[in-house]
């Protein structure tokens, strides 16, 4: 098989070369892809937004399948437009997309099958939001943009200033677009967080090893929201019977939801999950593979990945047998001086070998590209994902640290305490 990867994070180069273990492909290719992709597969420089110039590339490359990895081309109907076209996919609908795409969507759905999620209210007003959380009186609030905001849409405000703040940058100034048209207020839940990444074929589902993602940027979960500064699996806090208790409560009953209206999902359905005091509620839906938990998922499937994809196109998940390795994987994210706001781009790497790679570890790219001289340099925020996997957790740790500590170039940025609240929790 000849695979079309949209995108052109860490992201796409676990799916990359997760896909590249299977006697089933022939030949990857990726677009936009970046400096550290192009290693392992064909790039393009096509947008992964751009559906026409997508679809024109996979007609030209002949592939035999397109996987839509991010969640922009997802939600605004790739899959439906590349389907149309005749071409195999892996990725939802956009009709399905929207669980992500519309958090107005997702928690109105939650509310309607009794799925388990943070009480919330709606608005369109920003008078009325703040009339609604002057009211509640009730700190932190959670305020989010309605549609996708490059994971950067949630704002935790601390007290009432805060809360106003975050409601003119969203509604009124509009910094995440038309996303920010409307927003919902949540109440501030508490408990261990954790992500379960699921396969599913719109009937079946087949959760992944679950993981524990780091999104503030800073050590002890101090500074702003990142789109994820590293993640571990698996997650120390969910045990076993969360597992089943999430399945019956929260993962079947939103496949069959979905497919209640009409929006049959197949693909990969992201949980983001708060083991509360009073059980496991959704924080959040991502319609595709999480970023960075997917550099920490992929590497320990056992099953041919492209067993899992076909198994899911012909719906023939509940067939599949899906394996998992024994062991645990950390990723430890190395960013630009400055993410996420703003930082300088085009600085050397140094420390990596003509791979992009290093010693014992697995260094996925999600933001680097080749200059003119043929160096890696940085080319977005989070820059190098430095993943390894071991037989415990603290020797997986310390793979990724040792593998941080030879990279570098100038004003880096990463997080100390990556995978330290879960030791404590395997300490219990």
């Amino acid at each position: 098989m000849k695979i079309l990867v949209v995108g052109g994070g860490g992201r796409e180069h676990a799916i990359i070369m997760k896909l590249a273990e299977s006697p089933k492909v022939s030949k990857l290719y990726c677009a936009p892809g970046n400096g550290g992709i192009a290693k392992y597969a064909e790039c393009y420089p096509v947008k992964a937004t751009d559906i026409d110039g997508m679809l024109k590339l996979a007609k030209e490359l002949e592939v035999d399948m397109v996987f839509v990895a991010p969640d922009d081309p997802l939600v605004a109907g790739m899959v439906d437009v590349m389907q149309e076209a005749g071409f195999r996919t892996f990725g939802p609908d956009k009709a399905a997309a929207i669980i992500e795409g519309s958090k107005v969507f997702s928690k109105n759905l939650m509310q309607k099958y009794n799925i388990p999620t943070a009480k919330y209210a709606v608005f369109e007003e920003p008078a009325k939001v703040l009339q609604y959380i002057e009211a509640e009186n009730t700190y932190p609030t959670v305020i989010k943009a309605d549609g996708l905001a490059l994971g950067k849409g949630v704002v935790i405000a601390q007290n009432y200033d805060e809360a106003k703040a975050a409601v003119s940058e969203i509604m009124e100034d509009k910094i995440f677009g038309e996303s920010g048209s409307q927003v919902v207020v949540e109440e501030f839940l508490t408990g261990p967080e954790v992500s379960v990444l699921c396969f599913t074929d719109g009937k079946t589902v087949k959760p992944m090893v679950s993981s524990m993602d780091h999104k503030r940027a800073l050590d002890n979960d101090q500074g702003l929201n990142t789109g994820g500064m590293g993640t571990v699996a698996p997650n120390p806090y969910y045990t076993d019977d969360i597992a089943q208790e999430c399945m019956n409560t929260i993962f079947m009953p939103t496949i069959r939801a979905m497919e209640a209206e009409g929006r049959t999902f197949k693909g990969c359905l992201y949980f983001g999950l708060m083991l509360t005091p009073n059980g496991p509620k959704v924080i959040e839906y991502n319609c595709r593979f999480g970023d960075p938990e997917t550099q920490v998922v992929l590497p320990l499937l056992d099953t041919d990945f492209v067993d899992i994809i076909e198994a899911i196109e012909k719906n023939r998940l509940s067939d599949l047998d899906v394996k998992w390795k024994d062991g645990s994987a950390a990723c430890v994210v190395m960013a630009s001086g400055g993410y996420p706001k703003k930082y300088e781009s085009g600085l050397v790497i140094s420390g990596l070998d003509q791979k992009g790679q290093i010693e014992n570890c697995f260094v996925y790219h999600a933001g680097t590209k080749t200059d003119e001289n043929g160096q890696l340099v940085n080319a977005g925020g989070r820059v190098l994902g430095v993943t390894a996997t071991a037989a415990t957790l603290p020797e997986a740790l310390k793979k990724a640290y040792d593998g941080v500590a030879s990279i570098n170039w100038k004003d880096m940025h990463y997080r100390k305490d990556i995978g330290q609240r879960a030791l404590k929790a395997l300490e219990k």
